[in-house]
């Protein structure tokens, strides 16, 4: 027994758990100044300034974009005139796909997908321009089409989250019947508006600056405000991330998909109205394919496809980049096909960008998850 003793002693020893060095006042206050520091820093460098980073990209893309023009279109960027008249026809271009994209933004961070935004612009513009509709004057052409534009997008959130159809499918039933009806009520033919406070929307300016612009402020501000300062934007978001963990923490997902399409037929109606000043008329082809444009807009602004992450502000940028590039290829005489070839580029490697990133991620949380073991 007196062989074990001493073994024991050192055993219990190393047991004991050691003590802690003296802490310095010093570097205690220096720890704290580096993570107040770093917390002034977090918007940037950590996770939470992803979004920072990719909107600050995006930027750079449209300098990129101005230069090009510049170099080939001295002759008219050298006129400063031009150039704020220029820039304000591209806030226009990108206005009416801008409040589309808005709420096309929110679909896909809930996990969902819209195909019948287009066919949802053409039906309210087609419905707010009858005869009947007119006669109500102004206010009864804007309620019409706000009001078909949330119905259909009700519709749509029903059949997704109620009748169980994969969103896909759901959307495209609703952009060939929505055309379709848009073409009966019209007897497929165009139909003028002829109510001047209507018309006026495109072509009044307020300090020097179109309307059009600042309803795309107004939408872009109160769809911000929406996703990032309210617990609206916080289910969205849980929702897209991971639908079976929204739903255990309380969130009702099913209303709250059937919500999301409701916004996104809202922002539909508002451009059915914006869309109808502009050409002062309706008809069923219009705001062909803008389901595409509004997709590939929010890809670029950083929008994840399977759901779970995207910013308003990126998408916005990501429909002027396009409106910039329509509008360059326009002032260098270039072809539509070129231009649609450019763009089908742009967002393959957005998507390809957006593949590396998410791999990249997952590793990096899958290293972590081995080391912290």
């Amino acid at each position: 027994m007196s062989d074990t003793l001493p073994t024991a002693a050192p055993e219990r020893a190393a047991q004991l758990p050691a003590q802690s060095p003296p802490v310095d006042p010093a570097e205690t206050a220096a720890a704290g100044e580096k993570a107040t520091a770093g917390g002034r820093l977090s918007w940037w460098s950590g996770d939470n300034g992803e979004g920072a980073r990719r909107n600050l990209g995006l930027i750079g893309v449209l300098v990129i974009l101005i230069a090009i023009g510049a170099a080939t279109r001295s002759d008219l960027y050298s006129n400063p005139d031009w150039v704020w008249a220029n820039t304000l026809t591209i806030l226009k271009l990108a206005s009416v796909v801008g409040v589309v994209t808005v709420g096309m933004t929110f679909v896909i961070i809930g996990g969902g997908i819209d195909l019948s935004v287009g066919a949802i612009v053409a039906l309210a513009g087609v419905w707010a321009t009858t005869v009947a509709t007119q006669n109500f004057g102004a206010g009864g052409m804007i309620f019409t089409a706000l009001t078909v534009g949330l119905a259909v997008g009700l519709v749509n959130g029903v059949l997704i989250s109620y009748g169980r159809l994969v969103p896909f499918i759901a959307t495209l039933a609703m952009l060939v019947a929505a055309r379709g009806l848009a073409a009966e009520i019209s007897d497929k033919q165009t139909q003028v508006s002829d109510n001047q406070f209507i018309n006026g929307i495109a072509s009044n300016t307020l300090l020097g600056i179109p309307l059009l612009v600042y309803i795309l402020a107004a939408v872009v501000v109160a769809g911000w405000v929406l996703l990032n300062r309210t617990t609206f934007g916080r289910r969205t978001v849980a929702v897209g991330g991971n639908p079976e963990a929204a739903r255990l923490a309380g969130i009702n997902v099913k209303r709250h998909t059937v919500l999301l399409y409701a916004l996104s037929g809202l922002c539909c109606g508002i451009a059915a109205v914006m869309l109808t000043a502009q050409a002062n008329s309706a008809q069923a082809a219009m705001a062909n394919l803008y389901e595409l444009d509004a997709i590939a807009a929010a890809i670029i602004g950083g929008t994840l496809l399977s759901g779970g992450r995207g910013t308003i502000i990126g998408s916005l940028l990501g429909v002027i980049i396009f409106s910039t590039i329509t509008n360059l290829f326009a002032i260098n005489g270039l072809s539509t096909e070129a231009q649609n070839m450019v763009k089908g580029g742009i967002i393959v490697a957005a998507v390809l960008v957006q593949q590396v990133q998410f791999r990249s991620l997952t590793q990096f949380l899958g290293r972590n998850r081995l080391t912290t073991r």
